[in-house]
């Protein structure tokens, strides 16, 4: 496949009069060309259901029981920090998650946890984003996050601003996490994806913002007990007014996954994409090549070998 049939493949479904063609930022310039072996190492995938695209794509990365064991504990970190219905993309998509939790028990897990530590009011936020009940209808507990006392403090010895954080007791006591955020723009950090999903693991979020957000966000992705998988749920984004959004105008129906076990390198991936949509330089998202510098993962996409898939 040519680039230019590779992005017509990869056009922005239902947001023809917004998608942006950006050069260097376009995802789809910037991959494929010299992947080699028979690992995969990042799966771009386009135009189905969430749970379809993931199914795709986790088949592509070898199946969930390359990452998942029998018996083994697990937790899934989406975002679920609004108090926001799917339809508004403020949180990860419910059916999304329910597919991974129902993948991992497929995959002989004993116990699926999913939480988040929540910016509004948690009861509403698990409740209105639809993540509540997908998870526990696939078969997860779903447990809080709004107390001290589920924090257990690790060390950070790579982090340069951040040292140690208090960590939920969901990711210390698991066998293995899988971290699903959604990809959309944020005030702060101006894009909120992979690497910033791992301050809803966090007990004090306003250390990052008082103390280099960017850098605090590559500091506990330094943590030794990463996620196993990183899913990106792109399949509606807030492409302005993040990370809330403040009404249906700011969401743009995208219909996109991205799979990696590399943290940078998915985030790399899904803010090219979002280029397609906003101008956002990878720049300006500065805890990517922070992550990097502390050799959390690469932005480097030449250098992976990414398989693309258009459903």
């Amino acid at each position: 496949m040519d680039r230019r049939d590779f992005l017509k493949a990869f056009a922005v479904a239902g947001a023809a009069a917004t998608v942006q063609q950006v050069g260097a930022m376009d995802l789809m310039s910037q991959t494929m060309s010299n992947a080699s072996g028979e690992k995969v190492d990042l799966v771009a995938v386009m135009g189905g259901e969430p749970e379809e695209m993931f199914r795709r794509g986790i088949a592509e990365m070898g199946g969930m029981k390359n990452f998942v064991k029998p018996g083994m504990k697990v937790a899934v970190k989406p975002n679920i920090g609004w108090d926001k219905a799917p339809e508004l993309a403020g949180n990860t998509n419910p059916k999304l998650v329910a597919e991974i939790i129902k993948q991992c028990f497929d995959a002989g897990a004993s116990e699926v946890t999913v939480f988040d530590h929540t910016c509004d009011d948690w009861i509403k936020c698990y409740k209105n984003s639809g993540i509540e009940d997908a998870a526990k209808a696939a078969g997860a507990k779903v447990m809080p996050a709004h107390q001290e006392s589920y924090y257990r403090e690790i060390q950070l010895p790579r982090g340069k601003k951040m040292k140690s954080a208090k960590v939920h007791e969901a990711i210390l006591d698991s066998d293995v996490w899988i971290n699903v955020p959604v990809l959309k723009n944020h005030g702060g950090a101006n894009l909120t994806i992979s690497m910033k999903n791992l301050m809803g693991i966090v007990w004090d979020r306003g250390f990052f913002h008082q103390n280099d957000l960017q850098q605090c966000i590559a500091d506990i992705c330094s943590m030794d007990k990463m996620a196993v998988l990183n899913v990106v749920d792109a399949y509606r984004i807030v492409k302005t007014n993040g990370p809330r959004g403040r009404s249906a105008s700011d969401v743009v129906l995208t219909k996109g996954l991205f799979v990696s076990q590399d943290i940078v390198a998915v985030d790399t991936a899904a803010a090219k994409f979002f280029n397609q949509v906003r101008s956002m330089p990878l720049e300006s998202v500065s805890h990517l090549a922070n992550g990097q510098a502390l050799g959390i993962g690469t932005m480097d996409l030449d250098k992976l070998n990414i398989k693309r898939i258009k459903i």
